[in-house]
């Protein structure tokens, strides 16, 4: 199997036309349903069981709920035409923080549907004008259109999922 690149790693073009900005938030409003149907099986032991160094497959989800109020934030900073946005905190500290281990499984994934409705909600309310907005992205370093911060967001997702489906590929 192929080594995932990890995030801190990816680098990203934003070329793409501004007409996929639909296409985009119907990937990002399926993320709560994907995620629900590839857990919802798994027991208890196996959602909380920590790889090491690493999140357990409910601290992810965790973590993606957590990510979701830098991600409104961001919204934020294109409606107020900043020039930066705001930075992620790379630490994770409020995912840590969280102890989503201590939470049932159904209950996290209940907060992420929920948190991520509203995510996609504030991206349809917004004009033509702020989607196609450019904003310099701190650690990537590169202007970014808020269509283009809300891909990067569905494939932050896609790169949570793919260590869950990693995570769970012990259990066949």
């Amino acid at each position: 199997m192929i080594t995932r690149t990890r995030w801190i790693d990816r680098k990203f073009e934003f070329n793409f036309p501004v007409g996929l900005f639909p296409c985009i938030l119907e990937r990002l409003r399926g993320t709560p349903v994907r995620l629900e149907q590839m857990v919802c099986v798994i027991p208890k032991e196996v959602a909380i069981k920590s790889p090491g160094e690493g999140w357990s497959i409910q601290e992810h989800v965790g973590h993606l709920i957590q990510v979701e109020g830098l991600h409104d934030g961001r919204i934020d900073d294109f409606i107020e035409g900043v020039e930066t946005l705001r930075a992620a905190d790379m630490s994770n500290r409020r995912t840590y923080d969280a102890d989503y281990n201590a939470v049932e499984l159904a209950e996290v994934l209940a907060k992420f549907r929920e948190v991520r409705t509203g995510f996609v909600a504030r991206l349809e309310s917004v004009d033509d004008e702020i989607v196609s907005r450019v904003v310099q992205h701190p650690r990537l370093n590169v202007p970014m259109r808020l269509c283009d911060m809300a891909y990067f967001a569905a494939e932050h997702d896609d790169q949570h999922l793919a260590t869950i489906r990693e995570l769970m590929r012990p259990l066949g």
